[in-house]
């Protein structure tokens, strides 16, 4: 966690459980690693939105991660609701992702995560303003 430059977003992910945190943090790996392997997306902003780690790119739609005690065995990757992100995902992983509604990706704690597919979908998002016109995003 040494590499969480805004110190409200290193508290937030110590507050997690330590298994959760650990899986939190693949999850913001993941952001960091598909901005940083594709081009067109350039720099990440990491910060916190409605409390939870956010990660947004100029003309991308921000994404945000986060677990809820309610739900202590499940985490989630949170879109915008009113973009077509969530509806697309579903149509290209339907069989890879459990999906809530039109605003996020589900994991179960220790589930193995189809990093591809995971790394597409947060492509997308990070780029959205920039292949929203696009038939299914682009994918």
């Amino acid at each position: 966690m040494s590499d969480i430059k805004n110190p409200q977003v290193g508290r937030k992910f110590q507050s997690y459980p330590n298994n959760i945190q650990e899986e939190l943090l693949l999850l913001r790996q993941l952001i960091f690693e598909t901005a940083a392997e594709t081009e067109a997306i350039g720099q990440v902003e990491e910060t916190l939105k409605w409390g939870e780690p956010s990660y947004l790119a100029d003309g991308g739609s921000t994404i945000r991660i986060n677990w809820k005690a309610a739900s202590p065995h499940q985490y989630a990757m949170y879109f915008h609701c009113k973009t077509r992100l969530v509806e697309t995902f579903r149509e290209c992983y339907r069989d890879k992702f459990n999906f809530e509604g039109n605003r996020a990706i589900l994991f179960d704690a220790g589930q193995v995560i189809p990093i591809a597919a995971l790394k597409h979908c947060i492509a997308m998002s990070l780029m959205y303003h920039k292949v929203k016109h696009l038939p299914m995003l682009g994918a």
